[in-house]
């Protein structure tokens, strides 16, 4: 039973330290959708900046699905972090500074 009891506070341990890291997480600045770097009213991240647009048929940072259709953007931020936005601007996710 005590083997049992250790395996579960273990497997819990790296769980929870899998599930807050300080780098993944969204109340890390570097990540927050509040920092300047990872803001769609930011122009590198605006879906007006045509470098962004699903009409620039040169465009080099689009997102697709499966199937080739278009679903957003992404950027990268100065501090690292990839932010993807959907074609509206409005940010989907996130991919931690310095992964």
């Amino acid at each position: 039973m005590k083997k049992i009891l250790i395996a579960v506070c273990l497997y819990s341990s790296v769980v929870s330290a899998q599930v807050t890291s300080w780098d993944n997480s969204p109340m890390n600045f570097k990540n927050s959708d509040m920092n300047w770097n990872n803001s769609s009213a930011n122009w590198d991240n605006s879906p007006l900046n045509f470098k962004n647009s699903d009409m620039n048929f040169n465009q080099r940072n689009g997102v697709y699905d499966n199937s080739g259709t278009y679903k957003g953007y992404e950027t990268i931020s100065p501090g690292g972090a990839r932010n993807y936005y959907d074609s509206d601007g409005t940010r989907q996710g996130y991919t931690p500074y310095g992964r």
